[in-house]
């Protein structure tokens, strides 16, 4: 199997339960607009996820890549040792935080609710604290069952914990409130709990998937032997603190502007401007999807592959594909706005609502194809273990992010948070290419890799702007896009397709 094939093999078998999931919530979230009274509810539901998004990276401590890394580095029969150790972290740091979040519960939840019900935020924390710590504790054992190369075991766990939000969410926004209707029993099992269109419920419906998932994970953790190898430990540690930076980092980029919107555009407004920000990123999903899939497909194949002779050709090409597909589908998706906007159509009170933030969706697309970039160019100091760089790389660019979220987001709103997101994405990448050339050279095909951005972009903004999203006319613009790569990138595509002969 060529190494590019088995790369592509790797990405979809576990980029696939993943693609699945985000597009479960892709087509959950017309339900949740609808649901929910205005888009400010959904400012709140943003708001949570995107402040858990940083708990979660904190907890997860950079053991994910930590692991693998240190799999490659023991003798086959101390694998286990590494196991042990990375567990332990996320015991640990799941234990600390589920202390620390309970004695502050009153505090965190006041700052959440910015004096509007901070009961009811209370309460959210509570749920998402336990979600919190059984997603963290799933991480460890979900790497070991992609390094023991079981992917049959891996997708059936992650398609239950799928399968739970779904029918959990369904069974408390749709059929519930039906059934109470139409039935004496059901209207007497709701009586003195339920509350229709309650938010609380989506995330109800997580800490359950979450928890039953960790509870068919216990085989693989209980393996564990409770046994810490010191000198191990340390030098697991020195690796993976700054991948823990780099990671907070990366969600301060990725998440902060949602996670500051209610401080710097506070009340309603602000609320309202966050659902609508939330609401138009879901039209990304596609790229989102490609990115996470490519991640879990890289990472052990990066590693695994290191050796290799020929390795950094191998992952300038993998770049360049990487990048094609990335373009072709932000183009895909921007030519066809006109009708995937009906996704996030809002209730029949504001039915285009989030309509209005439209115009930042190209934008935001780019933005994934950057993001795609930085993870590509990112291999160089996981491999020389020179993971200090991932740690300065990424709190300039949470520097950047900071400050100009603070300056941009009270005048501009979200456009000023996704032109803050490319900023950061551009620093982040030049100081990443510019270290990485140095201690670890990839022949990176520059010139084309930008011609392929320019030009992608360019029919992006002038299908929307121009030609008002236009389905044929963007469809052909994309066609033609498509056919003019197949022809300059014929000669690679033939020599990949007669390996795999």
């Amino acid at each position: 199997m060529s190494s590019v094939k088995k790369f592509v093999s790797d990405t979809v078998i576990y980029g696939f339960t993943t693609i699945v999931s985000r597009m479960i919530s892709f087509l959950m979230t017309p339900l949740y607009l609808r649901k929910f009274k205005d888009a400010a509810v959904y400012g709140v539901y943003s708001n949570l996820y995107a402040s858990v998004s940083m708990l979660n990276a904190i907890l997860a401590f950079g053991m994910e890549t930590t692991y693998f890394r240190f799999l490659q580095k023991v003798d086959p029969q101390d694998r286990g040792r590494v196991f042990n150790n990375s567990f332990i972290v996320t015991l640990f740091t799941a234990a600390l935080l589920l202390i620390s979040i309970f004695i502050f519960i009153d505090p965190i939840a006041a700052w959440f609710a910015n004096g509007d019900r901070p009961e009811e935020y209370a309460r959210y924390i509570r749920y998402f604290i336990f979600i919190l710590v059984a997603d963290a504790l799933a991480v460890v054992p979900f790497a070991k069952l992609r390094a023991q190369g079981r992917p049959i075991r891996y997708s059936y766990l992650k398609f239950f914990n799928i399968f739970v939000i779904l029918l959990s969410n369904l069974f408390f926004l749709v059929y519930l409130p039906a059934w109470i209707k139409t039935s004496a029993f059901w209207a007497d099992f709701a009586t003195g709990w339920f509350q229709e269109g309650w938010i609380g419920y989506v995330f109800l419906s997580n800490l359950l998937a979450s928890v039953l998932t960790l509870c068919l994970l216990l085989p693989e953790i209980l393996t564990l032997q409770l046994r810490v190898d010191k000198p191990l430990m340390k030098s697991m540690l020195a690796y993976s603190l700054p991948i823990l930076v780099a990671n907070i980092s990366f969600i301060i980029n990725e998440n902060l502007d949602k996670i500051l919107f209610p401080k710097l555009l506070p009340g309603e407004a602000g609320k309202t401007d966050l659902g609508i920000y939330a609401a138009v990123t879901k039209l990304a999903v596609f790229l989102s999807l490609f990115v996470t899939a490519f991640r879990l497909g890289a990472e052990p194949f990066f590693f695994s592959y290191a050796k290799n002779e020929n390795a950094s050709r191998t992952y300038a090409r993998i770049m360049e594909f990487f990048v094609i597909v990335m373009v072709l589908v932000m183009v895909g998706i921007t030519v066809n706005l006109d009708w995937l906007k009906y996704f996030i159509k809002g209730n029949e009170l504001q039915p285009d609502v989030y309509w209005t933030g439209l115009k930042v969706v190209p934008f935001i697309l780019f933005n994934f194809v950057l993001l795609g970039i930085y993870m590509n160019l990112s291999v160089w100091y996981k491999l020389t273990d020179q993971t200090r760089f991932a740690l300065y790389i990424s709190l300039v660019g949470a520097l950047a992010t900071i400050g100009l979220n603070i300056v941009l987001i009270p005048v501009f709103s979200y456009v000023g948070a996704v032109a803050t997101t490319s900023v950061a994405y551009f620093i982040m990448i030049g100081l990443s290419l510019y270290w990485g050339q140095k201690y670890y050279p990839i022949p990176y095909h520059f010139l084309k890799i930008v011609l392929y951005l320019v030009v992608s972009l360019g029919i992006s903004l002038i299908s929307f702007f121009i030609f008002d999203s236009n389905f044929w006319i963007g469809n052909g613009m994309l066609l033609l896009f498509a056919v003019v790569i197949l022809f300059l990138e014929r000669k690679q595509l033939q020599s990949l397709l007669a390996r795999r002969k």
